[in-house]
Parts: structure tokens; C-alpha cells; sequence
């Protein structure tokens, strides 16, 4: 039989016996969280493998609630009823990722529609230049960039100042923020963590991240699922870094401009 896992249900992982409340449920993630009455926490794979009472049950995630009418976008916004999207402008948003992509479209999509912005994603800072070359920046057609781990002696701080330097570099405003994956701008607290935890150097940082967190990270599909989970964690502007909403701002009023198509 299946049941929704919801919070306050008492239940027992077979493999295991650990039998417990169910305290937390993780859709993306597809785990579910029960705590002992010693106050003991594990997490499990949401399916099979349950009992309730005694009988075996399917676990399931529980139904998503009706989102509620919006009075503000997720950046602050106020949301306009009816609005509908402009052409798109000439200019345009560069980010890192796919991931940064669709964290900026989930906070500020509402107001780059409305503005006409499209956002494009590089997979890598490294190639940027050619993509510069490609695009032709101009006084009409401006770039604004948004970049991990921008800071003194990176890697990317040295691209960006290239950039600066280079013929269009006063139609491209390349801005970053200092964390080392777009992950870390969503606060811990968020996803119920103190702190995004330290990954040794040599280690991919979002695998050793799922490590850390008792998340899966063995294939490809662990890190989309845990992204995901992430993302769906964020509702507003409230739920990042001011590292990061600042220049994000910054590059919006970059393409924007009055002066710009």
C-alpha cells in the first residue's frame, strides 16, 4: 500500500528496524528523515521497505499544495497582474552554468521578462572571450557577466580584467561573487544546515558536498537530483547571499540602462 510520508508519521525501515518519526521529507532528493525516541535522525530512500503498524508500506512524498496569488515578485519586486514580456533586448546576461541560470531565472525571472533580458549560460568562465568575439559587444549591445569564486588572484579575476582591457571592455560589465559554486549563495540555513561544508582541495566541490550531507553523489544524476533539492529550498531574494543579489542587481541596471537597446 502506498501513503504519503507525512511529518508526525510513526514508521519502521525494514532493513534496518530503525523505527522513528518521520520529521523531514526531501521531494528532490526522494529521502525522508525519521528520528528515534532518543532524538536520533536517519535518512532514507522514499519507496519501499517501510511498516506502518506493522504492514508493509510505499512511501511516497506528499502532495505539493496550490501556489498562492503573488503580490511581489521573487526579487522584490512588485508583481504586476497581466504584464506581458517585452522583446527581447539586444543586450544580454552571461552566467557561469547551467545551475546559475536557473537560480537567476527563479529570483529575477519575473523582472528580466518584463525587461526584456535574456540570460545565457557559458558552461565556464574560460571560454568567455570568444564568446565576447561572437556576441560583438557595443554601445547598443552591452554583456554584463556574472562569475564564481570572482576574487584576488583567481583565476576568473584575471579573465575579467583582460576583459576590461580589451577593446569592448566598456560594453561588458563583468561582475562576480566570491563563493566557489553558485550553490554556496543559497544561505545554509535555508536547507537547514549551519554552514555549507569545507570540501578538501583536489575534490570535486558539489560530489564532496553531497558527501558531506549523507547526500547520494556517485553519478551524474546525484548532483542534478541534489541541485534540485537546493533550488527548491529557494523562494525570494530572502534565501541568498547579499553577495550575490547585489550583483545581480548591478548587472540588470548594466543592460538596461536608458541608454541601451
Amino acid at each position: 500500500m502506498e501513503i504519503e510520508a507525512d511529518r508526525g508519521l510513526v514508521v519502521e525501515e525494514v532493513t534496518s528496524d530503525w523505527c522513528g518519526e518521520i520529521v523531514a521529507v526531501e521531494r528532490d532528493l526522494g529521502t525522508v528523515t525519521l528520528e528515534d525516541r532518543r532524538g536520533r535522525r536517519r535518512t532514507f530512500p522514499l519507496g519501499p521497505g517501510f511498516l506502518l503498524e506493522g504492514a508493509p508500506v510505499v512511501l511516497a512524498p506528499p502532495a505539493r499544495g496550490g501556489p498562492a496569488p503573488k503580490t511581489r515578485t521573487a526579487s522584490g519586486s512588485v508583481a504586476v497582474p497581466g504584464t506581458t514580456a517585452r522583446v527581447a533586448r539586444a543586450s544580454r546576461i552571461f552566467v557561469e552554468g547551467r545551475h546559475d541560470a536557473e537560480l537567476v531565472e527563479k529570483v529575477w525571472g519575473d523582472d528580466l521578462r518584463v525587461e526584456g533580458v535574456v540570460v545565457e549560460y557559458l558552461e565556464g568562465v574560460d571560454d568567455l572571450p570568444e564568446h565576447l568575439r561572437d556576441f560583438r559587444p557595443g554601445p547598443e549591445r552591452r554583456v554584463g557577466v556574472l562569475v564564481d569564486h570572482l576574487v584576488p588572484g583567481s583565476k576568473e579575476s584575471r579573465i575579467a580584467s583582460s576583459v576590461a582591457r580589451s577593446p569592448v571592455g566598456r560594453h561588458v560589465l563583468v561582475v562576480g561573487h566570491p563563493f566557489i559554486d553558485i550553490w554556496q549563495a543559497v544561505k545554509p540555513g535555508r536547507l537547514r544546515l549551519e554552514a555549507w561544508p569545507t570540501v578538501p582541495r583536489g575534490t570535486d566541490w558539489k560530489r564532496g558536498v553531497c558527501q558531506s550531507l549523507g547526500w547520494p553523489h556517485r553519478e551524474q544524476a546525484d548532483i542534478a537530483r541534489a541541485w534540485r533539492h537546493i533550488l527548491g529550498g529557494v523562494r525570494s531574494y530572502a534565501d541568498l547571499e547579499p553577495a550575490l543579489l547585489g550583483r545581480v542587481e548591478e548587472l540588470i541596471d548594466f543592460v538596461t540602462g536608458p541608454d541601451v537597446a
